[in-house]
């Protein structure tokens, strides 16, 4: 696993049991001496941005992967080998991604079957949109290539910080994610690319698209909705995750679909579009359909009654392994009825399950 600490640096954690403890493992970045330390990414007073922001990490049989959006604005990856378990070399020296310096975040990472690494992120970091989604494959992962000049994937009209109700204080960015086949089946090198769309702009009617590469990325599908929701409520932050003994993949995301604002079981305060559920969907055709969406948490949680600060945030937990799926992500709704907080309180780690068929 990757973290950020509490002084902004890019930290990783490794677990050789399952997950039932973690070791620190490797300290990757660093902020400039004699800088100050904020929780936010953009330091007014330097005009640049801070070292360590939206960590994302990947792995194959042989070597895991690290990027970054580093000091000065720029995606930042590094990569070390992996003979065994718990047996992690050192790591690379930090490759910037050709181009990125001061236009790139909110990205992700994945290591292919051969040892090949694509990141995506967003540019611009801020704003309302409309923003570009770009994607930069290092050919060789450890070997002496390096990433390749990126390449557009994808246009939205979710900005970097685009406010919509059920984020109203921290907003949302179109949260590009990955993930790459290796299981060896019938989509073996298949990568598949999620994202959030709104359409029209500035409508709040963001979605969850899914489009797929058999070809390292350079060419991609036409996108593909995930959600199956009939109305023009929000679909924010999703996470993907592909079940490394099927090869099926599994997006989950917060949910608005069910606040009409009508005091009904998906509503909290009379106001719509602002209180949210989790969902998720299947596909197990390689990304070319997705199964009807399921509903993971029983009740609406509120960013608002939260007053986290960040809402929901940027990230969320999300594991799908064996034909089950565990998706872990700030919930107040004390559906369950052990939120220490109470109902509509302060959020607690909600984590759902679900056993796919």
């Amino acid at each position: 696993m990757t973290y950020l600490s509490s002084s902004i640096a890019v930290k990783m954690a490794i677990s050789i049991d399952g997950g039932a403890t973690f070791q620190p493992l490797s300290f990757l970045t660093s902020l400039p001496s004699g800088l100050p330390v904020y929780p936010w990414k953009s330091l007014a007073n330097i005009g640049q941005t801070v070292s360590g922001d939206q960590p994302s990490i990947s792995t194959n049989n042989s070597s895991v992967w690290i990027s970054w959006t580093a000091f000065d604005g720029s995606i930042q990856a590094s990569g070390a080998p992996v003979t065994g378990l718990g047996q992690v070399g050192a790591f690379t020296a930090a490759q910037g991604i050709p181009g990125s310096t001061r236009f790139g975040d909110y990205g992700d990472t994945a290591v292919g079957p051969d040892g090949q690494v694509f990141v995506v992120y967003q540019n611009p970091t801020g704003g309302e949109g409309p923003a570009t989604i770009y994607g930069a494959l290092d050919p060789d992962g450890l070997g002496p290539a390096g990433f390749g000049t990126p390449q557009v994937i994808q246009t939205t009209n979710v900005g970097g910080f685009d406010y919509i109700p059920a984020q109203s204080g921290r907003s949302i960015d179109a949260e590009a994610g990955l993930a790459w086949d290796r299981t060896g089946g019938v989509h073996q090198g298949r990568l598949y690319f999620i994202y959030v769309s709104e359409e029209p702009q500035e409508s709040n009617n963001t979605d969850i698209q899914c489009r797929y590469s058999d070809d390292n990325g350079a060419f991609w599908s036409s996108a593909v909705r995930v959600n199956d929701d009939t109305g023009t409520n929000s679909q924010f932050n999703p996470k993907i995750q592909l079940d490394s003994t099927t090869g099926n993949i599994a997006v989950a995301w917060y949910d608005a679909r069910n606040d009409l604002g009508d005091n009904g079981l998906g509503d909290t305060n009379g106001r719509p579009n602002d209180d949210v559920m989790i969902y998720t969907s299947v596909s197990k055709d390689g990304g070319l359909t997705f199964q009807r969406n399921k509903q993971l948490s029983l009740g609406a949680s509120n960013d608002n009654d939260a007053q986290s600060g960040v809402d929901y945030g940027d990230y969320s937990g999300f594991a799908f392994h064996r034909g089950t799926l565990y998706f872990s992500a700030a919930d107040n709704s004390n559906s369950t009825g052990d939120n220490p907080d109470g109902t509509l309180s302060h959020f607690d780690l909600l984590v759902a399950p679900l056993t796919v068929r």
